[in-house]
């Protein structure tokens, strides 16, 4: 008989310092991909922006150098490069290599700041191949080199030193960040424009040694500026945001409001300057005593009567563009990625400081007030007629065949991860598809003509579109509300019922793993397709936040070679068969899935070996809010704007 395997002491395995970073570094950073590279210089400038908020700075220079090379430098105080009472180094070093390290453990060095959890600089000097600090202060330039987190010098004296700060240069480790080591602009972009708005005395700057050029981001208006930015391509109910600023139990609460004329509401909060995208207490709080002094001023002022329920939330938040930011010690997050707010005080007091604030600017502005109050009661009565027709999708049960749409092919698979949906333009390619198909796990649900545009109508008139219909019945999840959100109690912050449950979006009922939009490939297509899109964005978003939702991408181009055909995704690929054919052939161009038999279908975009599908991700909600408002809404001139902007960005145009 073998020897059985052991098990003892000297097959534990310690990792030292900063060893178990590079071993597990999504723990840290979240990937190791696009997102993870953002996050190691989103932690570097927080560093900077507490300096910020404690008062010591007032620029910050982000410079994208060669090879994902990032330099970050601040005018603040300096990191101290005294010697550690503990550790026995210089601190600055101490701060550098060691996790859970900094001056925001309840010391002296930060009153409020938005690096809560000490891995912030250590993990980037953990995750770079090399890391150079340079620290101004007491009329020196102290500096000191480290690779993949250790240190390779000693924290040296170079020359003299004018002001005071910190300068961090750093370039991202190729062999933990594999695909790439170049920072996503864009993501880096939207955030220094965020907390310019956030820290109005701060002015920020960024250098892209690729393009040679700087843009400065400096807001002194604000977060009320920061709403004026996001409404700046709608139509408002009043020229300026509502605004208060007010301090209570040492938390200090900014709070910016400003209605338009749309349908869908933008709300951003922040703690310590941290963007929670899942919200929190703080936001717990703005929302209900919006909808408490909303009700109280129509009370009082009779555009409410006494027999009319009262106002919900989703009723007094369309058309609200507003932005919460509160500033406390010692937050609480739900996780470390810090994208919701735990702190159960931050609750009361900011619903304190909004039903005060926002009380006494209506009281003050009577006809903006009735302006807010009217919006809301055409909300509440669209809702009312909404609640009827969601009554007309609503699923008895998600594995009930007969309460599917007539015209859905299903697939025999009950599992629901084996199976996929193809969401198919028009009934002629939908035909094709359904023959094309493996009808055991491919689903087929044709669609007639354009959908209803979302964007511009209220949920009533968009759940009487029978192809929308359709579309929920076949998925099973029901709807939510117009930012995926989803009130498992079927109610708004005061308790009270909001007559939607019966429509509440429930993704542990989806029907497939893989919803794919399969559109032409012309004008038309693209427009049903961004229909669709909006569609999900607006009241199926959590699908999109799973990863369910892919778009095909059938060929543009079929090459008859003899007696076999060749398919060509593009204009360049065309060419290359063309010269590798070496002779004359007939071209087609495919501009609609019907020209294709149902064997073309299946080889080209449906059979899953040979397909080729984009996975449609969501990476920035607001940028994403921003461009569908453009695209979809009613504002004409913002979208010929952006039509101008990138027309030369289209590589295929349909005439």
């Amino acid at each position: 008989m073998a020897d059985e395997p052991t098990y003892t002491a000297d097959d534990i395995t310690v990792l030292e310092g900063l060893e178990a970073v590079r071993v597990r570094p999504g723990m840290y950073i979240g990937d190791t991909n696009v997102r993870g590279l953002f996050n190691l210089c989103r932690e570097v400038v927080d560093n900077s922006i507490d300096e910020v908020l404690a008062g010591y700075a007032t620029h910050i220079d982000v410079v994208l150098q060669e090879e994902g090379v990032v330099s970050v430098t601040d005018d603040g105080r300096g990191i101290p490069v005294d010697i550690h009472p503990t550790t026995g180094e210089p601190a600055v070093t101490t701060i550098m290599t060691k996790l859970h390290a900094g001056g925001k453990f309840g010391g002296s060095g930060y009153k409020v700041a938005s690096g809560l959890h000490g891995v912030g600089v250590s993990v980037v000097n953990a995750l770079s191949e090399w890391l150079e600090v340079e620290v101004y202060r007491d009329g020196k330039v102290h500096f000191q080199r480290y690779e993949k987190g250790k240190p390779v010098t000693p924290l040296l004296v170079r020359g003299k030193a004018k002001g005071t700060g910190t300068k961090v240069t750093y370039k991202p480790d190729p062999t933990i960040f594999t695909h790439s080591v170049e920072i996503d602009r864009e993501l880096l972009t939207t955030r220094l424009r965020e907390l310019s708005f956030l820290n109005p005395t701060a002015v920020i700057t960024l250098t892209d040694y690729k393009t040679g050029k700087t843009e400065t981001f400096q807001n002194k208006g604000g977060i009320a500026a920061l709403v004026q930015y996001l409404n700046r391509q709608k139509e408002t109910l009043h020229r300026h945001p509502i605004y208060f600023r007010r301090e209570r139990n040492d938390i200090e609460v900014e709070v910016a409001i400003q209605y338009n004329e749309g349908l869908n509401d933008t709300i951003v909060s922040f703690a310590n300057n941290i963007c929670t995208v899942l919200g929190g207490t703080h936001e717990s709080g703005f929302k209900s005593a919006l909808t408490s002094v909303i009700n109280s001023y129509a009370r009082k002022n009779n555009l409410l009567k006494e027999k009319d329920p009262n106002l919900i939330g989703d009723d007094v938040r369309e058309g609200l563009v507003a932005a919460v930011s509160i500033k406390m010690q010692n937050p609480i997050f739900e996780s470390q990625d810090k994208k919701r707010l735990g702190s159960l005080e931050a609750e009361g007091i900011v619903r304190s400081i909004v039903q005060e604030g926002l009380s006494e600017f209506l009281e003050e502005n009577p006809q903006v007030a009735r302006r807010i109050v009217a919006k809301a009661i055409a909300a509440a009565q669209a809702r009312i007629a909404a609640k009827k027709a969601a009554e007309l999708v609503r699923r008895k049960n998600a594995l009930e065949d007969s309460t599917l749409p007539g015209k859905l092919a299903d697939c025999s698979e009950k599992d629901p991860k084996l199976c996929e949906l193809f969401l198919v333009e028009g009934d002629s390619a939908g035909g094709s598809a359904k023959q094309g198909r493996d009808r055991r796990t491919q689903a087929v649900l044709p669609l007639r003509g354009k959908i209803i545009n979302v964007e511009k109508n209220r949920l009533d008139k968009i759940l009487a579109n029978e192809e929308i219909r359709a579309m929920i019945t076949a998925l099973g999840t029901g709807i939510a509300d117009r930012h995926g959100n989803n009130d498992e109690n079927g109610s708004d912050e005061n308790g009270e019922s909001d007559g939607k449950s019966e429509s509440k979006f429930d993704i542990s009922r989806l029907r497939y793993d893989r919803l794919i939009l399969l559109c032409d490939a012309d004008v038309d297509g693209s427009h049903i397709r961004t229909l669709l899109l909006t569609f999900f964005f607006r009241y199926m978003r959590p699908l999109i936040e799973a990863g369910h939702v892919y778009i095909a991408k059938p060929p543009l181009f079929g090459i008859q070679h003899g007696k076999q055909i060749l398919y060509a995704d593009d204009e360049q690929e065309r060419d290359r068969l063309l010269k590798e054919i070496g002779r004359r052939a007939h071209v087609t161009r495919f501009k609609g899935l019907g020209e294709m038999n149902p064997e073309q279908l299946r080889e080209t975009t449906m059979d899953p070996e040979k397909r080729s599908l984009m996975k449609v991700s969501l990476d920035d909600v607001i940028e994403a809010d921003r461009i569908f408002s453009i695209l979809m809404g009613d504002a004409v001139e913002p979208r010929k704007d952006f039509i101008t902007a990138h027309a030369k960005e289209v590589t295929e145009l349909d005439i």
